[in-house]
C-alpha cells in the first residue's frame, strides 16, 4: 500500500448528495457552485465546511496522484452509464482513498455477515485496537458509519448502538464490477484471492452478479496470478 495514503482522516459525515455532487463536478456535468450550494444549504460552520471540502477533495475533486486515473474512470463510467449506482462509485473511491473508511467497512461487513447486524461498540473496539485509543478514533468511526448509512449501506438503530446491513445493491455492469474489485485490491494493498471476490467484507453493500474471474482476466488494470493449480489471486497490474 502506498505509504502516503492517510491512515486516518475521514473525519466528517459526508451526505450522499454532497459526494454525488463532487462526482458530477469531476465528470464535468456540474460545477463547483452546485456543490457549494449544497454545503451552504446544510448550514455548516466555517470549519466544518472546510473539513468537509477536504474529504470531498480527496474523494473526487483533488485525488492523490496514484488515484487520479481511478477517479477519472469512475467519472467516465458515470457519464457513459447514467444508471450506474452513485453510492457504489462513492464507496469504491472512499475505500481506495481512505484506509480508515475501508477498515470500518470491512469490520461492519465481517461482523454483520451472519445475522445482518452488529454492535457498534464492537466496531469501535476493533478500530481502537488498530488505530489506538485516541479521541479521534471513536469520533471518526462514528462519522464513517453515519456516512455509510447516508449512502444506503446500513441503518443505525437503538440510538446508534446497533448497525444493520441493508439489502445489497446488485451490480450488473462489467465495468463497475471490475472497478469495485480494483477498489478493494487497492484497499487491501496486496493480491486478493479470486475465490474470495464474491464475498469481500469491504464490498458488503454490493452483490457482484457477473463472472468475476473472467472479467478480471480481461481487465487492463488488473492481473490474475496463479499460485498452484487452484489458487489464483487478483492484483493491480501496475504493481507488477
Amino acid at each position: 500500500m502506498n505509504t502516503s495514503a492517510p491512515q486516518i482522516g475521514f473525519d466528517r459525515f459526508i451526505q450522499l448528495d454532497w459526494a454525488a455532487a463532487a462526482l458530477r463536478v469531476r465528470a464535468g456535468t456540474a460545477g463547483l457552485d452546485d456543490l457549494n450550494g449544497l454545503l451552504d444549504a446544510a448550514e455548516l460552520g466555517v470549519e466544518a465546511k472546510k473539513k468537509t471540502r477536504t474529504v470531498l477533495n480527496r474523494l473526487w475533486l483533488e485525488p492523490r496522484a496514484e488515484l487520479v486515473d481511478f477517479a477519472d474512470r469512475a467519472a467516465a463510467l458515470y457519464k457513459s452509464q447514467p444508471d450506474t449506482p452513485i453510492p457504489a462509485l462513492c464507496w469504491g473511491v472512499a475505500v481506495a482513498c481512505y484506509p480508515f473508511f475501508g477498515k470500518v467497512a470491512e469490520l461492519v461487513g465481517r461482523l454483520s455477515a451472519i445475522q445482518d447486524d452488529c454492535a457498534a461498540a464492537e466496531v469501535h473496539r476493533r478500530m481502537s485496537e488498530i488505530y489506538g485509543e485516541r479521541e479521534g478514533t471513536r469520533r471518526m468511526t462514528n462519522m464513517v458509519i453515519q456516512t455509510q448509512a447516508s449512502w444506503g449501506a446500513v441503518e443505525r438503530v437503538e440510538k446508534g448502538k446497533r448497525v444493520i446491513r441493508l439489502a445489497p445493491t446488485p451490480i450488473h455492469s462489467d465495468e463497475l464490477t471490475v472497478w469495485l474489485i480494483e477498489a478493494a485490491v487497492r484497499y487491501v494493498g496486496k493480491p486478493v484471492s479470486v475465490n474470495s471476490l464474491q464475498s469481500l467484507p469491504v464490498l458488503f453493500p454490493f452483490s457482484l452478479m457477473r463472472p468475476l474471474a473472467y472479467l478480471v482476466s480481461n481487465c487492463p488494470h488488473l492481473d490474475i496470478r496463479s499460485e498452484g493449480p487452484n489458487n489464483q489471486f487478483v492484483a493491480l497490474r501496475s504493481a507488477i
